[in-house]
């Protein structure tokens, strides 16, 4: 398998032997493609990894919270059936 170091090194010499006009047209294209992705991913609405850590975190803390509500209503609930 070919080193990812060597095959960036030969896309930079092929890159650098093109001729001139065709080396703007590749750096307009890029543009371009960055400027279309970048829309894209804005409409997306994605969140960071960040974002989406917190909010794991959030819900995991949410669950545990409920857990133990539904685990205490389940007790008054015994208690309110063993008192009738």
């Amino acid at each position: 398998m070919l080193d990812p170091k060597s095959l960036d090194e030969l896309a930079r010499r092929f890159s650098e032997s093109l001729p001139g006009g065709v080396r703007e047209f590749q750096q307009e294209v890029e543009r371009n493609m960055r400027t279309a992705l970048q829309s894209t991913f804005n409409r997306l609405d994605l969140v960071t990894r960040e974002e989406f850590d917190a909010q794991t975190k959030v819900l995991a803390r949410t669950r545990a919270q409920l857990e133990a509500m539904e685990e205490r209503v389940a007790a008054l609930e015994a208690e309110l059936r063993n008192q009738n």
